[in-house]
């Protein structure tokens, strides 16, 4: 910045070289403390268990979608990540494969896996299946 600032005083053949380096440096830094358009400052912090009313096995559930799924799956958002959002999963009457979005065909999509998404049957265990679920069910 001082090697602009130099050229740029050079350059002017001003008598008070001094304040326009003054000036110089003044609108630098307001320009660099605006915001920049475009710039996310991250995703919204996490909600609580407590704020999103969990039971105790939504919130176990939760847990184990954090460490396992949400790599791929948002949870509270419409973006895609490499697989489709969970928001709302059972809200709707089928998955995005087209399948039906019930407890069964769920299960059967976390242990077996579809499309690009890996199976889970050898990872979870069936309670942690439940759990997930359930989670699944408060989204």
């Amino acid at each position: 910045m001082a090697y602009i600032l130099d050229n740029l005083t050079a350059s002017c053949n001003l008598e008070s070289e001094g304040l326009l380096r003054k000036l110089l440096i003044a609108v630098v830094a307001a320009l660099a403390s605006l915001p920049i358009a475009g710039c996310d400052s991250g995703p919204p912090p996490q909600k609580s268990d407590a704020e999103l009313h969990l039971n105790e096995q939504q919130s176990r559930g939760r847990r184990l979608f954090n460490q396992s799924c949400a790599q791929c799956h948002r949870a509270y958002s419409d973006d895609q990540l490499n697989g489709p959002s969970l928001q709302g999963v059972f809200k709707k009457s089928a998955l995005p494969s087209g399948i039906p979005a019930n407890d069964d065909r769920v299960r059967e999509t976390i242990n077996l896996g579809r499309a690009k998404m890996p199976g889970f049957r050898n990872l979870f265990t069936d309670d942690q299946v439940d759990d997930l679920i359930a989670y699944l069910h408060s989204l």
